[in-house]
């Protein structure tokens, strides 16, 4: 045994002396200022022996950033690596050019880094796209500082380690490589595990392991195919695969894949002519597709057939897509509409379909010890029952939605879902009838009356007012202009933004014509800067007082130290004489407040965890990544928006106070709504980071919930206030109630359910940090039973 890691220390020397003077031999020859673009000759560059290319290469009607291995099918190559995965493909007018940094230039202008990091040490002057698929950047004096091998997408190739703490994810489909379902995690235990990649940190979810624990340990891929996973000292741990002996005159590549159906797979290429000829799989993770648990989407099963998995519906559901089954399917029925207290009206109602050799992963809600019709008859009379897994006696009790479904001959279990009758259904649809309101005509007539006789009276009063209101302009005016004067304002002195003239932003914004929304202070207009073509967000300070200076100079400190993905980012400012303007990045889609209360067709559950999790993030950043602290003060739906990704960005931060690591400060609240304040605000209490907590509370049960906090239109009375009518659900084990039915993973909605309850408690020190709402948000943090938010007052 000995021997074979001394044999594979020598035979791996060959390559690093063969790949040491290819770099001696075929010098960096991309320099500073080179520049690809599609659909031209120079849109990529080629390893000295041609094997592999760095650059532009086709997806759908675009283009991405990747590295590809040549094959003799050239409209086919083999992608291992994709850079910014999971932004959309380039049009035909971008660029990609060694600036000092690699960057890519959109046609609109907009420019994104592609080596992932915001800054190199220092400049890049070269680089080289060598022959073991590996593309590197240089300084002027030689030295690496960059490397593709570092950063994996979904594959790793020969020469090639995944250290402790790194990850591999599959691609969409092997024509779309943004990010896919599942996810190969090289674990700091030294466990190399498969999840699917929406829960990567849960090990109920794992599906594939190498039961390996070693501290430090890495994934090694030899030139030579031998995959292994090795200790801090490069001593092999355990080798998944054998590899080979090097062959004469024969040149093999390997490359190891995480493969979008979720199996990791070592491949490998013979080479004929400086391209891929013939592709071989020499090792495997598992045989079965069906055990990658996320194939199929929820309320769906996988069978294999011809030793490929296809993907069903379960009775009583239909797909979302039938091209895009692992987005799941959802019950073609409303639950609500069907429940019945007539329990002899059951049976005419509901019908039981079965499946045999299925199961899936969830636990059951209830085990009962009954004969199959006893466990049929069980789950009929409860509502909350639409399928059971039955075997020997054994009677589990299961609702929607269902994961991880899977259906094999070595399943002895049968399923028995509850379904709807079909002509039931149709005279339920064709019976509905929309309630009609009641005739409010006089009332209406009354008010008029009364507001006509206002009128006069406010029509005089118009006069005089006027009159007082250009009195105080002129004084606030004068104290105004005295206030720009002072030295101590100091803004240049906060942070570098590029400074605007009033005469550029007028023209960029086509004389503040286009208003897109109108806050405390003032509107913002949308405008286009000509010189980089790109679509800005302007606020105009519009109102001359104390308060609208203090929130402009607020908003210019504190977003100029501010930068993070969750953050709505300043770009620049305009100060000449009374005119004060802010000059923000364009967010494309909006509020979160219009896209959960005013879209047509709300937001899915995916898409509101992602809401959840963003917010949570910008929150977590702004307490405790800044450099300083920072009360957010005005955390609300309306101030949080929606870039062209669908990506949520905190904005607003008029209220927004810097504060000293762990201080406190007192301060009004003007402005601010009240449904979003913690009740400390109202004592006139000391203010800390916990007051937003309570807002991000009130926002995290509004985005689940979709629904206000304040909401008179409801049903029952206890359904006015959201956070008293969560709590209330939460008591009861009533939680569907708050999701009207909606396919959701129930797991996820009480963990988020919790964590909004535990927020919105009275007492400040009851209510988390933003550090532990994320992990609890995450499941990696046990979450208890929250009490009642409202405080107790005995008699």
């Amino acid at each position: 045994m000995a021997s074979i890691p001394i044999l594979l220390t020598i035979l791996s020397v060959f390559p690093v002396a063969i790949n040491a003077k290819a770099q001696t031999e075929y010098p960096n020859n991309i320099t500073r200022g080179s520049m690809l673009s599609p659909n031209t000759i120079n849109s990529s560059w080629t390893s000295p022996s041609g094997l592999f290319s760095f650059g532009f290469y086709p997806q759908g009607n675009g283009y991405r950033v990747g590295i590809w291995m040549a094959t003799d099918e050239p409209e086919t190559p083999v992608v291992v690596w994709t850079a910014n995965r999971d932004d959309p493909p380039c049009s035909p007018g971008a660029t990609l050019e060694l600036t000092g940094r690699l960057v890519l230039r959109t046609e609109q202008g907009e420019e994104k880094n592609i080596t992932y990091t915001d800054d190199l040490p220092e400049p890049a002057t070269s680089a080289a796209m060598l022959d073991d698929g590996n593309f590197q950047l240089f300084n002027g004096s030689g030295y690496l500082m960059w490397q593709s091998f570092h950063h994996p997408t979904d594959t790793i190739l020969g020469g090639q380690v995944l250290t402790s703490g790194f990850w591999l994810q599959s691609s969409i489909s092997r024509s779309d490589h943004s990010s896919g379902l599942f996810m190969l995690r090289m674990q700091d235990d030294g466990n190399l595990v498969c999840y699917p990649a929406n829960i990567s940190n849960n090990p109920d979810t794992s599906y594939w392991s190498t039961g390996t624990f070693n501290s430090n340990a890495m994934l090694n891929l030899s030139h030579l195919g031998y995959l292994s996973l090795e200790d801090s000292y490069g001593e092999p741990i355990r080798f998944l695969s054998n590899g080979s002996y090097p062959r004469r005159n024969k040149t093999i590549i390997y490359r190891a894949t995480l493969d979008s159906d979720g199996i990791f797979r070592l491949y490998s290429h013979y080479i004929a002519s400086n391209v891929s000829s013939k592709v071989t799989e020499e090792w495997s993770s598992m045989q079965n597709p069906c055990e990658a648990k996320g194939i199929c989407g929820l309320n769906s099963f996988c069978q294999l057939v011809n030793n490929k998995s296809e993907c069903s519906c379960y009775p009583g559901s239909v797909s979302f897509d039938p091209s895009m089954m692992f987005l799941g399917c959802y019950q073609n029925f409303s639950a609500e509409s069907y429940r019945d207290n007539e329990e002899a009206d059951l049976a005419l109602r509901y019908n039981f379909t079965s499946l045999n050799n299925i199961r899936w992963d969830d636990p059951p809600y209830a085990v009962e010890i009954l004969m199959e019709e006893a466990c049929k008859g069980s789950c009929m009379e409860d509502f909350y029952c639409w399928a059971v897994l039955y075997e020997s006696t054994s009677c589990r009790k299961y609702n929607y939605p269902l994961r991880y479904g899977k259906q094999s001959k070595n399943i002895t279990t049968k399923a028995l879902f509850k379904v709807v009758l079909k002509n039931i259904r149709m005279a339920k649809e064709s019976n509905y009838i929309r309630p009609v309101p009641p005739n409010d005509e006089s009332r209406i007539k009354t008010v008029l009356f009364i507001l006509g006789l206002s009128l006069g009276s406010v029509a005089c009063l118009c006069f005089a007012f006027a009159v007082s209101s250009f009195i105080v302009y002129r004084y606030k005016y004068h104290r105004y202009k005295k206030l720009l004067e002072n030295t101590k304002l100091g803004l240049a002195e906060d942070f570098t933004l590029q400074s605007f003239s009033y005469n550029e932003l007028q023209q960029a914004t086509n004389g503040f014509s286009e208003e897109k929304g109108r806050g405390t202070f003032g509107a913002v207009y949308k405008g286009n800067l000509p010189e980089s073509n790109k679509t800005i967000a302007v606020k105009r300070l519009e109102k001359f007082v104390e308060e609208g200076v203090r929130e402009f100079r607020a908003e210019m400190t504190t977003i100029g130290r501010t930068h993070h993905r969750n953050l709505v980012q300043l770009l620049g400012f305009c100060i000449e004489g009374s005119k004060k303007i802010l000059v923000y990045e364009f967010m494309s889609n909006g509020s979160l407040a219009d896209r959960l209360f005013k879209a047509v067709s709300p937001p899915t559950w995916q898409e509101r965890v992602r809401f959840v999790f963003d917010v949570a993030r910008g929150m977590f950043y702004l307490h405790e990544e800044c450099g300083v602290h920072i009360i957010h003060c005005n955390l609300k739906p309306q101030n949080i928006l929606l870039d062209d990704t669908w990506t949520a960005k905190i904005s607003d931060f008029g209220f927004a106070r810097l504060l000293p690591n762990q201080a406190k400060t007192s301060m009004g609240v003007q402005g601010t709504s009240s449904e979003y304040l913690a009740p400390e605000w109202q004592k006139n209490a000391l203010i800390s980071v916990k007051a937003d907590i309570y807002s991000f509370g009130i926002v995290l049960l509004e985005i689940i919930c979709c629904r206000r906090n304040i909401k008179v239109n409801v049903s029952t009375p206890d359904e006015i206030t959201l956070s008293k009518w969560v709590y209330k659900c939460f008591k009861a084990k009533e939680l569907h109630k708050l999701v009207e039915f909606e396919d959701v993973d129930f797991p996820t909605l009480e963990r988020m359910i919790k964590v909004g309850l535990w927020c919105i408690q009275d007492d400040p020190a009851l209510r988390p940090l933003m550090k532990n709402v994320i992990l609890m948000l995450e499941g990696t943090m046990n979450i208890p039973v929250p009490p009642s938010p409202e405080l107790i007052v005995l008699p």
